[in-house]
């Protein structure tokens, strides 16, 4: 480490260790009470139905662009896997 980078770190105070983070936000979660499951999926269906889902249109445009993405990297990987073996084949064979 060069002097410059130790004046930038007593400048920003990084020089020193930190004292140990306190324990306190632990020892919370274990503190609360547990909610019952009939409360907890009622609170599941309330978070679903703010979820921004998607129409039946851009779920089939997506799949048919992922689908076509992956058919062609896949023949690409194919074409550069099989001439490289060609090649080799040439070269050592």
């Amino acid at each position: 480490m060069n002097r410059q980078t130790k004046r930038q770190m007593a400048k920003s105070g990084t020089d020193k260790p930190r004292a140990p983070q306190q324990r306190g936000a632990v020892t919370q979660t274990r503190d609360r009470e547990r909610i019952s499951p009939g409360e907890f999926f009622s609170e599941v269906r309330g978070e679903m139905r703010k979820v921004a889902w998607p129409t039946r249109p851009e779920v089939i445009n997506s799949t048919l662009v992922v689908l076509v993405a992956v058919i062609v990297l896949g023949a690409a990987v194919f074409a550069l896997d099989y001439g490289a073996a060609k090649f080799v084949l040439f070269l050592f064979g």
